[in-house]
């Protein structure tokens, strides 16, 4: 007999649906203060199909999307959880510039060092995005140094 859509699930429904350990859900709530799942005796967490939805969000931006935890949290300061649930439902994205920011730094050696993407590949689309993130890079390095 599966659950109604609506009904509370255990942290360990949750782990399964996410493809998750349970310690990571746990580690989760310590970072994203979004994340609250209702605990009852001997706190036992119970999330509500919310919960699920943002956690679905967060899991997305993460291992999908390469974001850092940081990234993430910041994310969620300015965008919202109803944003963080539509990003991984395929709702919303976020713009390229905001992207480049969120994600974890690159050493500028290493950028440097990529071999740099051809136009004649066929692609133009994928050159000029290769291009504007490292330009992004470049400039958020320099504006650390100032």
């Amino acid at each position: 007999m599966s659950k109604s859509p609506d009904a509370f699930r255990t942290i360990s429904e949750v782990a399964e649906e996410l493809d998750l350990p349970q310690h990571v859900l746990r580690f989760w709530e310590t970072r994203f203060n979004q994340i609250k799942p209702m605990k009852r005796g001997g706190g036992r967490r119970y999330y509500r199909p919310e919960d699920v939805e943002l956690l679905k969000g967060i899991r997305h931006l993460l291992y999908s999307e390469g974001y850092t935890i940081k990234g993430v949290q910041r994310i969620l300061k300015e965008q919202g959880n109803r944003f963080v649930t539509a990003v991984a439902s395929g709702g919303a994205t976020l713009l390229v510039e905001e992207e480049a920011s969120l994600k974890q730094a690159v050493p500028v050696e290493q950028v440097a060092s990529q071999p740099r993407p051809k136009a004649e590949d066929g692609n133009m689309r994928s050159t000029l995005q290769a291009a504007l993130t490292e330009l992004l890079e470049c400039k958020r390095l320099l504006d650390q140094v100032r």
